[in-house]
């Protein structure tokens, strides 16, 4: 069933009819999940799970029905109760056909049996036990078929074997299918109900005997059950059943790995009460609870005891002592006990090894620590994947990225499978470094082989993937996240909302918090304060404050980061009185200016030249105890130099020398800027000079005002020099960089045609168009490229080509796509995506889709924002048949489906005016099972109502809100 489907392409709908099939669709969503909880839920309650009464069933069903009614509550996956309820209503032929097999004497051997085995699942074996009419049959069957490749008892089979068993007497037995039962335990869920059941079956005759209860402590044990421990160790000295020393010692073992020691020495105790002697277990466990403790002298006083009393450790033993060593950060006496091991002849295990190696590398001795791997190796004790990952995280965290890939590569050649621990580590220093590639390489390959990352690693990657431009993959793993597991925390809707923002996608970043709200997860200082930034950043004044306002609204104190955000941006967009009054009002609520809140109202003021009033702030600075740091001299001298004061810039900079505060990088810039503007291009090189002496890199802002400066000369080949010297230290020229050259080639030009036409007077200037002139600069500039030994690559032809699109110099764009086409270079996607986007613009729809489909065809996967465009341009030109395939094939692809919503439809679609088609792709959508959060549908009821003004989206809202609410209780 659809949820849109009344919803048809030739029928046109009002705003509020669309609405109303978007709030009816989400209806019908809970109405239904609302009716499956319900009826889950009255599956699970007691009152079905009640025993049908005896007169109403046949004797065969009589016999057996009870029990198998009265270990539903096994299962591990409550949602599964309904269907076994529909496996158990019946006799299915599969199980009929078994039951005829077992009447046969040699039914092992049938060959029909052999081909209805692997189709067996556990809830078809547990109703073959209860309903099969001979029981000796039943168990040699449960016993074989537990044998069979690829099957395992559930619960279920285990309770339907016992409950057979105790009605008929067969309590030995039973006993045996008891022990196997505790030890199938999976979880600590199942084995509290396999406790449970235990104490119903001891009712009914079946008490545990000495080794069950051992089978049960242990088990109990392992997964640190320590009050249920307690309580059947209780019951069984009450039932009278004396413990062993094993008894005791799993006791003591199970207290110890808590720390509770005082309560192991009464157990202890009774060691010696029973006239049984401690063994090297029991020492063991006692000095495992004194290092849990961190209580060392008191361990080292039982190891000494334990030897005195002729009790020889052993690996184990040793292994304790070292690991409590290693805790407390005793790595000398620790690598001692390793020695005297040796010493004793007692062969260390790789625990032993990997303990030590782990904390070398977490004190950065990792020398140390590959020393120790060499001498375990030559003792013939072979590291495994957690002596390998403690390693290679070490290495990392100490800048040694390639030792620690290297033995990344070793560990595979030894045969090891990486966990995701390891993955973790490798990917988490990979994105510390910068190789961006390498890390989302690796974690392609981790999730390819079911090694599913942890929310630590899912963050970073998509941190990696948002700084790289490719926040909608990143939102593909959010879906995961949401779907399948971890849970996304506040890092990971902070990390998205910051992708978004950094690329300038502020709708979705906005739309993301309100799904972070939806998804129950509570915006933090640093949510708000990302997203302040982002609409400061371009110019969002009142949303940047709205925003600011909801954060103290939702009991949030904005701290100096979130006040500093707002200051600066009221600044950057000459609000300074509105900034002024903010830094009043930060220090009113009890949050102190910072130095970096000063420099904001600096920065500034000293743009627009109010230096007087600059000097005032910096006054009031000071009293507060606040010194000026680089950032202030380099605003200032910034201002100074923007506005004709290079003089008075440069006795700033002399100061702040003098002042023990070091110029960085973007103090030198500002003076360099100032310089070339003011024609000392000359001056500016020597402090460029200088700049590189003190080990500080120019960027491309210093270089472009250094080409800039030049070109002002008419100093074109120098300019040039300095182009090749940016390119060869590895700084990537921007599109204003080479638009300072095309300056000065094309003023180059027309001085030599000036002089040519002064030497021949009279002589015809043949005058090319303008379009033509352009290209014509922008090939001379390629050539002079060449010329000065900086040969243009395809960054170059991308910066350029993306540069004139955006200028809507189209046509120079596809002149200099088809020049590096002939000199054998194929652009690159982000080459294709600048003339798709220019195409678009002026409606040339034909020859963006060619461009389009040939990306296809390459290989290529566009983003969502060119789908937009293209599907909302067909759209518009009428050709809403060509968008439909468009975005069904679209569709087939890997995306977030709210972000198709939010981008395509909201964004596209709406935002254009074509609401039917909306609800036609929103249909198509539907009907291939993607579901939306209920956000996206509100916002789209939003979106709606503002084609009409009388439909009331926050009373709908309010509706789905209960809604959710009843259906949830």
């Amino acid at each position: 069933m659809h949820l849109l489907g009344g919803v048809g392409s030739d029928h046109v709908h009002s705003p509020n009819q669309c609405a109303l099939v978007i709030f009816r669709s989400v209806e019908l969503v809970y109405r239904q999940w609302y009716s499956l909880s319900a009826t889950t839920d009255e599956l699970s309650s007691p009152e079905m799970v009640k025993p049908l009464k005896t007169q109403s069933l046949p004797y065969n069903l009589h016999r057996h029905y009870f029990p198998l009614l009265g270990f539903l509550q096994f299962s591990s996956q409550p949602n599964n109760i309904s269907s076994q309820f529909n496996n158990y209503s019946h006799f299915p032929h599969l199980e009929s056909k078994v039951c005829k097999i077992l009447s046969q004497l040699q039914w092992q051997t049938n060959p029909e049996l052999k081909i209805l085995i692997p189709k067996l699942k556990p809830h078809h074996v547990a109703r073959i036990i209860d309903t099969h009419n001979n029981t000796n049959s039943v168990l040699q069957f449960f016993y074989w078929v537990s044998n069979r490749p690829f099957y395992k008892h559930d619960m279920n089979c285990f309770v339907a074997m016992l409950n057979r068993l105790i009605l008929d007497g067969h309590f030995v037995p039973a006993d045996h299918v008891r022990i196997l039962m505790i030890k199938a335990c999976r979880n600590e869920e199942e084995l509290t109900r396999v406790v449970g059941y235990l104490d119903e079956i001891r009712v009914r005759g079946l008490g545990l005997s000495l080794y069950s209860y051992n089978t049960l402590l242990i088990q109990l044990g392992k997964f640190d059950m320590v009050d249920v421990a307690k309580t059947v160790y209780k019951q069984m000295v009450s039932y009278g059943i004396e413990p062993s020393l094993l008894t005791l010692n799993t006791m003591i073992n199970i207290l110890c790995k808590r720390g509770k020691v005082q309560e192991a020495e009464v157990v202890l105790s009774r060691i010696f009460q029973l006239d049984l002697n401690p063994d090297v277990f029991t020492y063991t466990s006692m000095i495992l609870g004194h290092c849990r403790n961190r209580n060392l002298d008191a361990a080292f006083g039982v190891f000494d005891r334990m030897v005195k009393e002729g009790c020889d450790p052993n690996s184990v033993t040793y292994s304790t002592l070292i690991n409590g060593l290693c805790n407390e950060g005793r790595m000398d006496e620790a690598l001692d006990m390793l020695d005297e091991m040796s010493e004793k002849k007692i062969e260390p295990t790789v625990y032993t090894y990997t303990v030590p190696i782990t904390s070398l590398c977490a004190i950065g001795r990792v020398k140390d620590a590959i020393d120790l791997l060499a001498t375990m190796r030559k003792r013939g004790c072979l590291p495994n994947v957690q002596t390998y990952t403690a390693l290679i995280t070490g290495l990392s965290r100490a800048g040694k990225l390639e030792v620690a890939i290297g033995f990344y590569h070793k560990m595979l050649r030894d045969d090891l499978v990486p966990n995701r621990v390891t993955y973790n580590a490798l990917i988490n220093e990979l994105c510390a470094g910068g190789r961006f590639t390498a890390a989302l390489r690796l974690f392609d390959w981790m999730e390819g082989h079911c090694n599913l990352p942890n929310t630590e690693t899912y963050n970073e990657i998509m941190k990696v993937l948002c700084i790289t431009q490719n926040t909608e993959k990143a939102m593909v793993l959010f879906n995961k996240m949401l779907n399948i597991g971890p849970p996304p925390t506040v890092v990971t809707y902070n990390t998205l909302i910051n992708g978004y923002l950094k690329w300038g996608n502020l709708n979705n970043a906005l739309r993301l918090l309100n799904l972070m709200k939806e998804n129950g997860c509570i915006p933090d200082e640093w949510t708000y304060a990302e997203l302040v930034s982002g609409f400061c950043k371009v110019g969002k004044l009142d949303s940047a404050s709205t925003l600011f306002q909801e954060m103290i609204e939702q009991g949030l104190n904005p701290n100096q980061v979130n006040y500093t955000t707002l200051i600066d941006g009221h600044c950057k967009e000459g609000k300074i009185d509105v900034a002024l009054s903010l830094l009043e009002k930060m220090g009113a609520n009890g949050c102190n200016p910072n130095t970096e809140s000063y420099n904001a109202i600096i920065n500034g003021l000293s743009k627009e030249n109010r230096l007087s009033e600059v000097e005032n702030l910096c006054e009031k600075m000071t009293a507060r105890g606040l010194l000026p740091n680089v950032i202030t001299y380099t605003t200032l001298i910034n201002g100074l130099c923007r506005n004709g004061g290079t003089h008075l810039a440069f006795k700033i900079f002399h100061e702040m020398q003098e002042r023990n505060c070091l110029p960085n990088k973007y103090t030198y810039s500002s003076l360099i800027h100032g310089l070339c503007l003011e024609g000392q291009a000359e001056d500016a090189e020597i402090l460029l000079k200088e700049m590189t002496k003190k080990r500080l890199s120019p960027d491309h802002v210093t270089y472009t005002s250094l080409i800039d400066g030049f070109v002002m000369l008419d100093r074109v080949d120098r300019a040039f020099f300095f182009l090749r010297q940016m390119v060869e230290v590895g700084c990537k020229p921007n599109y204003r960089t080479y638009c300072v050259l095309l300056k000065g080639l094309h003023k180059e030009c027309q001085l030599l045609a000036e002089k040519v036409a002064v030497q021949h007077e009279g002589a015809t200037i043949c005058s090319l168009d303008e379009k033509d002139v352009g290209f014509e600069v922008i090939c001379n500039l390629l050539v002079r490229m060449s010329e000065n030994e900086c040969e243009p690559t395809i960054a170059t032809y991308t910066t350029l080509v993306g540069g004139l699109c955006r200028e809507g110099k189209t046509y120079d764009a596809e002149q200099l796509v088809k020049y590096m086409e002939d000199k054998g270079i194929c652009p690159s996607d982000d080459i294709c995506y600048s003339l798709l986007a220019a195409h678009l613009k002026n409606l040339r729809f034909d020859t963006a889709l060619e461009i389009f489909n040939s990306m296809i065809l390459k290989g290529s996967n566009p983003r969502l924002s060119i789908y937009r465009a293209l599907i909302s341009g067909l759209c518009k030109a009428s050709r809403v048949g060509e968008a439909e395939v468009l975005f069904e094939n679209m569709l087939e692809k890997q995306w977030n489906v709210d972000e198709i919503v939010w981008t395509i439809l909201i964004d596209g679609l709406l935002k254009e005016g074509e609401l039917d088609v909306c609800m036609k792709f929103l249909h198509t959508m539907e009907s291939k099972s993607c579901s939306l959060s209920l956000q996206t549908y509100v916002m789209l009821a939003r979106e709606l109502s503002k084609e009409d003004k009388s439909f009331n989206v926050n009373k709908v809202a309010d509706k789905l809100r209960r809604m959710a609410v009843d259906a949830s209780s």
